[in-house]
């Protein structure tokens, strides 16, 4: 089995462009050549180069090409954050396409400010809600699919109005198949108390892309305990390495060779402001790992 491994910038603790002290762009991508990977994602909008010309420039340096662009800026059930939504699409979708990337990944905002933890709008949706989140999906993926040549991935994220397995199977019923296809987070969907595993073995057809992420049990039990919110459940350390975790990746491979998985997968360690010596390492025995399991 032949998958494409990538990294992101969010295994260097970048959720933003622009936070102050976290990994300079530049440093991000040459430890990724230090840690073994080919492929990345360009993380948040503007933590990377904007200009094509200037990006291109410095991944074919290192011999790098990109693998997908995201989206998280707005929640997809509110009209009046669609304008800012589609606008982001755009320019992801055409940073995307210019240097070759294969998914643009869709991400409904947080109901949790992601780095206060201060809660923003209600944790759940009506009939209504979905209704428009589903709408507004399906018309990302039609500009994704038809303006740039990019598969949308869904992506599951806790602390959004789309984070357990129930959140997901209403996606999928009512989405359109032909635009609209997941990518599997296998952390965050253990984290909310999902099964990777199984889902990728009952929803096959409809996962294009992986993220490859683990959950600590005992930092996740604690984490449930004290009702900590997801920024400060990642400051402990909650996101831990794929072979230390609650996800059982061994199976995972079985699954994707029996269904004959035909798509790519990132790796994205959730790390909040960590120390600029701790990503590398865990980049790096983290590649080793996939490679001796069967995974790219």
């Amino acid at each position: 089995m032949n998958i494409d491994i990538g990294i992101g910038p969010d295994s260097w603790g970048v959720w933003v462009p622009d936070q102050p002290n976290q990994v300079p762009w530049k440093r991000f991508l040459d430890e990724v050549v230090e840690a073994g990977y080919c492929w990345i994602e360009a993380g948040p909008y503007g933590y990377l180069p904007t200009d094509v010309s200037t990006l291109r420039k410095e991944l074919d340096s290192r011999e790098l090409r990109l693998i997908a662009t995201t989206v998280m800026n707005g929640h997809l059930d509110d009209e009046s954050h669609w304008p800012r939504i589609e606008k982001d699409v755009l320019r992801a979708g055409e940073m995307g396409a210019s240097l070759g990337a294969k998914y643009l990944v869709l991400i409904d905002d947080a109901y949790i400010d992601l780095l206060s933890g201060k809660q923003m709008v209600g944790s759940s949706l009506d009939d209504d809600g979905w209704k428009r989140l589903i709408e507004m999906t399906n018309k990302m993926a039609n500009i994704a699919q038809g303006r740039f040549g990019l598969t949308l991935t869904l992506h599951p994220n806790a602390e959004t109005h789309l984070e357990t397995e129930e959140h997901l199977e209403k996606v999928l019923k009512e989405t359109d198949p032909e635009l609209v296809s997941l990518c599997l987070d296998t952390g965050h969907i253990a984290y909310t108390g999902g099964d990777p595993v199984s889902f990728m073995a009952r929803h096959y057809d409809r996962i294009s892309y992986l993220h490859i992420k683990d959950v600590d049990a005992d930092l996740l039990r604690r984490a449930k305990a004290e009702q900590m919110p997801m920024v400060e459940a990642t400051a402990t350390g909650v996101f831990c390495e794929p072979m230390d975790g609650v996800v059982d990746f061994e199976a995972l491979v079985g699954v994707l060779r029996e269904v004959g998985y035909e798509g790519s997968a990132t790796v994205e360690q959730d790390m909040y402001q960590p120390s600029m010596k701790k990503p590398l390492p865990i980049a790096k025995r983290t590649r080793t790992y996939l490679r001796k399991i069967g995974m790219g």
